[in-house]
């Protein structure tokens, strides 16, 4: 995140305040592509107000709550999931000897927690920082943010953690403790909304990781159409039953 002086002033937001408009947020031409406005507070309103729009929050110790929208938008289509090979070998192995189980929610502040004191390649530190996960922790409460987590051998193997306003599914972090927990993770959170229709995964940055699971750039204006459309339909219940298992190991041509 860059301290450059940008073309023009970036927005300071009070609490309560609302977002300006998200085509108002830095262009490809200023220092920070995506940034919108600057300041606010994390309470649960704020946070659902700012998703509600195509927004989020992302900064570093020493900075004030920094808002973005970036354009274009990395998105995972749930029916373009990549389940590669190794993946469903992994998988299918798990499940046959009974060692995996998904859970749901079942330890939101641990799995936030582990995904705040992952390393990731290229960064110094982590931008999930107290404030954010106090922020989370209280959309968890409120029955908006929820975690989803690999258990192998009885032992917590990784996970993420979401957001999830009607029928719109927004990716934050993940973390792995064990090799593929992570992506077990994933495979489990796209089975679960290809079962309940939720036809898009929000993953805010582009990576070539996402790319190779069948992530890809969505622009803006496309992406919060999508938004204001899913915010129509209700939310589904968050729990996780094997069954569903079968809409990526079975039902799936994408394989690589």
């Amino acid at each position: 995140m860059s301290h450059t002086p940008p073309n023009r002033a970036l927005p300071w937001l009070e609490p309560g305040q609302a977002f300006p408009p998200v085509e108002t947020a830095w262009s490809a031409s200023d220092p920070a592509p995506g940034l919108l406005a600057a300041g606010g507070v994390l309470d649960v309103p704020t946070l659902v107000a700012a998703y509600s729009r195509g927004i989020f929050p992302w900064y570093s110790a020493g900075q004030p709550i920094l808002w973005w929208s970036t354009d274009p938008r990395m998105v995972l289509e749930t029916a373009a999931f990549r389940l590669h090979r190794s993946l469903r070998k992994t998988l299918l192995k798990l499940l046959r000897e009974g060692r995996l189980e998904v859970r749901f929610d079942h330890d939101f502040e641990r799995v936030i927690r582990a995904c705040a004191h992952t390393q990731r390649e290229g960064q110094n530190g982590t931008w999930i920082l107290p404030a954010m996960v106090e922020a989370y922790i209280r959309l968890h409460r409120a029955g908006l943010a929820h975690s989803v987590e690999t258990w192998i051998d009885g032992e917590l193997a990784g996970g993420l953690y979401c957001i999830n306003l009607g029928a719109m599914v927004y990716g934050e972090s993940m973390f792995s403790r064990q090799s593929d927990a992570s992506k077990i993770a994933l495979a489990a959170l796209v089975a679960f909304s290809r079962a309940h229709a939720l036809p898009l995964i929000d993953c805010q940055q582009d990576t070539a990781h996402l790319a190779s699971l069948g992530g890809r750039l969505m622009p803006r204006e496309d992406f919060c159409r999508h938004v204001r459309m899913a915010l129509l339909h209700p939310a589904p219940g968050w729990n996780f039953q094997p069954v569903y298992w079968q809409h990526i190991l079975f039902d799936d041509g994408r394989s690589a």
